[in-house]
């Protein structure tokens, strides 16, 4: 578990949250130990990371929720257009080549996405 984060099996979300844009930011914790995740679905699949890009540490969305490229197929960042596989967070075109997001380790429990 990474350090900040809420205890496993903190809910984050229902499931549902994810239907309008694929995705859902989520900040967790308070001041100094504040820090925002995103949760994304590719199909049955979903993935956590931190809402941070590698390349300058900024958050990925510029709009609530929006973390999916406008085809669908991958994370991006809002501000420099990097783009990110799904399913592991790999920085696949971009300023940050080759770098990836820090993955948040989650699961589904009876519908509710929840830190694993």
């Amino acid at each position: 578990m990474m350090a900040g984060l809420p205890p496993s099996g903190t809910v984050l979300c229902d499931v549902a949250d994810l239907d309008a844009t694929g995705a859902k930011g989520i900040s967790l914790g308070d001041g100094a130990d504040r820090m925002g995740i995103f949760i994304v679905r590719d199909g049955a699949g979903v993935f956590g990371y931190v809402n941070s890009c590698p390349h300058i540490g900024v958050p990925l969305d510029l709009e609530p929720d929006e973390f999916i490229s406008d085809l669908g197929h991958d994370i991006i960042c809002s501000t420099h257009g990097a783009r990110f596989r799904i399913e592991d967070g790999h920085c696949i075109s971009g300023p940050c080549a080759g770098d990836a997001l820090a993955p948040v380790a989650i699961k589904i429990d009876n519908e509710k996405i929840v830190l694993a």
